[in-house]
Parts: structure tokens; C-alpha cells; sequence
């Protein structure tokens, strides 16, 4: 009986735990937006980018030229490192 009350807290403790990993792999297969020739509909797909943000960044890559890196991001008022951090394993240049 014990060893059933084992199996039955193990497979309880692994099915809370499904929807962490199922988003961890949503996550890591979602594809990499170019920051230098994305729309602002793709840009707001990024974590901590929304509508507003997502023209500034086109804006910005418009008036300034293209970015270089991640942390280019961040001259552009409300993006800082948190929300460059956040975004970074989905941006490519």
C-alpha cells in the first residue's frame, strides 16, 4: 500500500510539472526575429515588446540604421537590460 501511495505522488508530482516543460519547448521553438528587417507585428512577438515598443524600434532603425547587437536595444527609451535579457535567445541581426 505504501509503494502505491509512492507511485501515486510521483505521477502527480510529474503531471504539475507538464506545463512548465510544454512551455519551456514553446518557447525554444519559436524562430529568431531579425531585428533589422522585422515588421512591428514580428517585433511584438518578442517577450516584453509591445505595440508601442515595437514602433520605436522600427522608428529607431530607421532614423539611426541598423542594430548590431542586442544591447543597441537599449537606446531606445523603456528597453532595458531586464527586457533585452528577456528577448535575447530570439533576436538575430
Amino acid at each position: 500500500m505504501q509503494r502505491l501511495s509512492q507511485i501515486i505522488a510521483l505521477s502527480c508530482l510529474l503531471l504539475a510539472a507538464m506545463p512548465a516543460l510544454a512551455q519551456e519547448a514553446s518557447d525554444a521553438q519559436q524562430p529568431a526575429i531579425d531585428i533589422n528587417s522585422a515588421s512591428a507585428e514580428q517585433l511584438e512577438t518578442l517577450p516584453g515588446i509591445g505595440s508601442a515598443r515595437a514602433a520605436d524600434i522600427v522608428a529607431d532603425r530607421e532614423a539611426n540604421g541598423d542594430y548590431s547587437n542586442a544591447e543597441d536595444l537599449m537606446r531606445i527609451n523603456g528597453i532595458g537590460e531586464a527586457t533585452v535579457d528577456g528577448m535575447r535567445d530570439r533576436l538575430s541581426f
